[in-house]
């Protein structure tokens, strides 16, 4: 095991990632951030270097202080071999196997490595699978051959302009962050909205605030940089206000040169519908997490 440290080494990890897109986006969106002043204080580890085969971001181990927070015990994984790495996936300097965790990947290949971990270390694996996308001019620019304009499926029927005279452009504060928590699907507990409280403090956010003066709409950006936990108020729903909020947010976050992706439920037919008008470019590829509980570990 190598843990890399240093610009020098993270930035040559960051190009070798980056030369395995689309399967290594979630690895790659992570140590790019890394590399941009590693807001998150995550740490990187392979297998060997600089030849490596796996490597594992995760947060260090001082933060990691509560077994029962998988929101922060999370890990990202890109492997080259992802049949052969359970030796090193299955190491506890690697990965805690004694904690609540959980680990993020675009490779939907790691699955029977990491259900066959969760038996071995006596837990129970919950894997949630969703459609990735790319926003379209990422994609142009980091996996091009992927992006074939006649094939692109645009959205019609676009929400009508917004009234900007009720509802404004803003951040979120993080006293918001009950409010995202609220709708979040992922969270609504205690420890969720500490993260949704980290994510506010650390990343660019927005939000559409109504006429009550507290947000209606929003979207922000979590650990990894992917485009996460937008939201709308129910009473607010049906008006296009998260197209609005969304098309906001790719606006500004793409003068700042960042990869911009994010993704959604297989089932959830209207934000699918939502990223067609917005013009995102389906993965081939999918969006993996697997929920990790070990069966000794206490109770919430």
């Amino acid at each position: 095991m190598f843990y890399l440290q240093g610009s020098q080494m993270l930035q040559l990890l960051e190009n070798s990632l980056r030369k395995h897109l689309p399967e290594s986006l979630k690895a790659y969106g992570t140590v790019f951030h890394m590399n941009k002043g590693n807001p998150f204080k995550l740490m990187a580890l392979v297998d060997k270097w600089p030849d490596f085969n796996t490597v594992v971001i995760r947060p260090q181990e001082q933060d990691m202080t509560d077994d029962l927070d998988h929101y922060t015990n999370t890990y990202l994984i890109y492997s080259k071999d992802p049949m052969n790495c359970q030796k090193f996936l299955g190491s506890s300097e690697v990965i805690n196997w004694k904690q609540h965790l959980q680990i993020q990947s675009s490779q939907s290949s790691l699955e029977k490595v990491i259900e066959h971990l969760g038996a071995i270390n006596l837990g129970k694996i919950k894997h949630t699978q969703c459609f990735l996308y790319m926003v379209l001019d990422t994609a142009k620019k980091l996996a091009p051959s992927l992006v074939d304009t006649k094939n692109l499926v645009h959205g019609s029927d676009k929400p009508k302009p917004i009234n900007k005279e009720v509802f404004k452009f803003t951040s979120l504060d993080v006293t918001h962050a009950a409010l995202v928590n609220s709708v979040w699907h992922f969270g609504g507990n205690e420890r969720s909205q500490k993260f949704i409280e980290r994510c506010i403090h650390t990343f660019p956010s927005f939000c559409i605030m109504g006429p009550e003066g507290i947000p209606v709409s929003w979207c922000l950006m979590d650990h990894t940089g992917e485009l996460r936990m937008a939201g709308t108020l129910p009473q607010y729903r049906r008006q296009g206000l998260i197209y609005h909020i969304s098309q906001h947010q790719i606006h500004t976050l793409r003068n700042l040169d960042i990869p911009l992706y994010l993704h959604v439920g297989k089932s959830n037919f209207t934000i699918q519908r939502l990223f067609a008008m917005l013009d995102h470019v389906l993965m081939p590829c999918n969006w993996n997490q697997w929920n990790y509980v070990p069966y000794k570990a206490g109770k919430e």
